[in-house]
């Protein structure tokens, strides 16, 4: 799950995961049903789900006149959040955002819808910004939005930069991640430019706590991202298979395998309990 996710919890009884329940998809009752936004619904609890998908969290679109493909130049309006998530999510209690990968792609700037810069693009005369601006931005303006709608009353959870394991070449130029085994923590430390897009989160995150604090809206970190550098048994290498093509793929992004990935969920829960057992003591 590397694409840009909003994960939203509406539920109405506590305790909601302690035991095994089934769900019912109806994402097919809402005008926003895509293959990328879906809803399950858990009658046991009266529990909704969804998974909202928006690759950058702002507003985003194809530059290339050639349309788009997996490496194609691609327009972010930084200054605004991708309304297909906005319309979505202020009656949710719980709202876990992430992005990650997509924001190597090459990438042209925009701002009060002007250019501004652009990160791997390879057009003349335009300024030339790193990845991390345009990603903090987005974050930026993410929270920024969720302190401004005006019903959303939740909280929200960063789950931070979740990263990839890609040795030996490019994702398409050869890459692979052959390790069945985790890494010790004397074998990969967290640096460079991981630790880069780790601190630009947690940066814009504690800017958003702090501005929420004033409207009392709360904000609150999964902190995922050492631990999964830890984990690059955790992709499916060359058994991975695209979603869309009936192709077999070198995935050392996409967390597919089960283990790694079901931690975030333990995470998740000791947070969510943590934050229920400091309202009652509040």
């Amino acid at each position: 799950m590397m694409a840009s996710v909003f994960f939203s919890i509406n539920c109405l009884e506590s305790n909601t995961f302690f035991q095994v329940t089934y769900h019912e998809d109806i994402s097919y009752k809402y005008t926003s049903y895509t293959g990328y936004f879906k809803r399950w619904f858990y009658a046991d609890y009266n529990c909704t789900i969804a998974a909202f998908w928006s690759p950058f969290l702002v507003e985003a679109g194809d530059a290339d006149p050639n349309g788009h493909s997996r490496n194609s130049l691609m327009n972010l309006y930084l200054d605004k959040a991708d309304e297909a998530w906005v319309s979505e999510v202020e009656s949710f209690d719980y709202v876990i955002i992430s992005a990650g990968q997509w924001f190597f792609r090459p990438l042209i700037y925009y701002e009060n819808n002007q250019v501004v810069g652009c990160h791997n693009c390879n057009i003349q005369n335009m300024t030339a910004l790193p990845k991390y601006y345009g990603y903090r931005m987005a974050f930026r303006t993410t929270f920024r939005t969720l302190h401004r709608l005006k019903k959303y009353k939740g909280i929200t959870f960063l789950r931070t930069f979740s990263p990839s394991h890609i040795v030996n070449g490019d994702w398409n130029k050869g890459g692979n991640c052959v390790r069945t085994r985790p890494f010790t923590s004397q074998e990969m430390k967290l640096d460079g430019y991981i630790m880069e897009f780790y601190l630009t989160q947690v940066e814009e995150l504690k800017a958003a706590e702090k501005q929420g604090m004033r409207k009392g809206l709360k904000f609150g970190l999964l902190d995922t991202t050492e631990i999964m550098l830890l984990r690059p048994d955790g992709h499916p290498n060359n058994y991975g298979h695209s979603l869309h093509q009936n192709m077999t793929v070198t995935d050392c992004v996409h967390w597919c395998l089960p283990g790694p990935i079901d931690t975030w969920n333990e995470f998740l829960l000791h947070t969510m309990l943590k934050n229920e057992k400091d309202d009652v003591n509040t």
